[in-house]
């Protein structure tokens, strides 16, 4: 496990996490209160720069006028471009309107575009960046905790189509990632829940050592004290790391998909709609490739239920029956995980374990193997 990364007797200093991506590296700052700091950091790296916001209808409420008070403090100017919450707004309409809006804003070349939400406006926002103007710098702001510790960093993003899950989009890496964790305490406890997924994700997949320290410590990271940034921290160090090292996800970076392909599925099944968040479909479909796991003969029972009972102790899905008003049938659930993005000449890739902390990815999987493993659990 990575060592705490905040120094003793230094508790309001932020924790920085660099991105090595040659000429496009970038940080990933850390800490409680950034918000105010946000026009001062975006003025060294962009000085002059005009800067559009996209955020949604929740997130502006709470945090937009911090965030332009922050930035016309340093002199930036700035508009806002707000659009619907939730999931819904990953899509061509509403990437169309980003797009045009940042126009009209007349955002230039040298200008910048500030993602202030969740992974969906992440997503959404840097798609728009990446494509308006033939390709526009932006800013992360992240507001929720699935989004500081995955979605923010490594430059994917996207929409969905309704073929499924992030299905058109491009790799656009931001300049500068402003992880505000004093935003989290407005979260909704469904909403912290489910970006959890995404922290005890990180240690099953790879760090079997900061999994342990995960089930001592996640109530603490739950109440808000320096075990949530030091989460945090462990976990956009090590994700910074294999960004670093496979930027396109041509080899150990598809170890992050760790439970997203069922999980995709299943959210899409559920319509991108509230009954299914996404770290809930990462929870459930974690769980899902844990027994995945068992039934090919990679782990024990053992392993596949503590990785279960963490993922329910928090309040997590890790049943089917979890999901509200049920999930599709088998022939749906197949159709999805066949535009899964990892699919490969049509054979299907799954990321798979070797225990606790040791994933791998597994290439040209049986679908008819999948099909029974899943009509058993449809039908347990």
């Amino acid at each position: 496990m990575t060592a705490p990364l905040r120094q003793a007797g230094s508790p309001a200093e932020p924790i920085v996490v660099p991105v090595a991506l040659g000429t496009r590296a970038y940080d990933i700052v850390i800490g409680r209160g950034l918000i105010a700091s946000l026009g001062e950091r975006i003025a060294a790296l962009r000085p002059g720069a005009k800067v559009a916001v996209v955020t949604d209808a929740t997130v502006a409420k709470r945090h937009l006028a911090a965030t332009a008070a922050a930035l016309k403090s340093a002199g930036i100017e700035s508009s806002a471009i707000v659009v619907p919450e939730g999931e819904g707004s990953k899509s061509y309409a509403t990437f169309e309107t980003v797009c045009e809006a940042i126009v009209a804003a007349h955002i230039e070349r040298g200008d910048l575009v500030i993602a202030l939400g969740g992974g969906v406006i992440g997503d959404l926002a840097g798609f728009a960046a990446a494509s308006a103007r033939r390709g526009l710098d932006f800013v992360q702001v992240p507001t929720t905790l699935l989004a500081q510790v995955d979605s923010s960093v490594g430059g994917k993003t996207g929409i969905n189509s309704r073929h499924g899950k992030n299905l058109v989009g491009a790799f656009h890496q931001p300049i500068l990632v402003v992880a505000d964790t004093a935003l989290l305490d407005t979260l909704p406890k469904r909403e912290f829940r489910a970006g959890y997924a995404e922290v005890a994700k990180f240690g099953l997949l790879g760090d079997a050592a900061f999994f342990s320290w995960l089930e001592a410590n996640w109530q603490d990271i739950f109440a808000g004290n320096t075990a949530r940034e030091h989460a945090i921290a462990v976990c956009c160090r090590g994700k910074a790391g294999i960004v670093a090292r496979d930027e396109r996800e041509t080899g150990e970076r598809a170890l992050l998909n760790l439970g997203h392909t069922f999980g995709h599925a299943l959210e899409a099944g559920a319509g991108f709609s509230g009954r299914l968040l996404h770290g809930e479909a990462v929870a459930l479909g974690t769980a899902l490739a844990f027994e995945f796991s068992v039934r090919k003969g990679l782990i024990s029972e053992a392993d596949a239920a503590r990785a279960r009972a963490h993922l329910a102790a928090v309040g997590l899905p890790t049943y089917l029956k979890d999901v509200p008003g049920g999930v599709p049938g088998i022939d749906a659930l197949m159709d999805l995980i066949a535009q899964d993005k990892k699919v490969k000449r049509g054979k299907l890739t799954f990321i798979l374990v070797r225990g606790i902390g040791q994933a791998f990815v597994e290439n040209d999987v049986s679908a008819a193997e999948v099909r029974a493993f899943l009509t058993d659990k449809l039908n347990a």
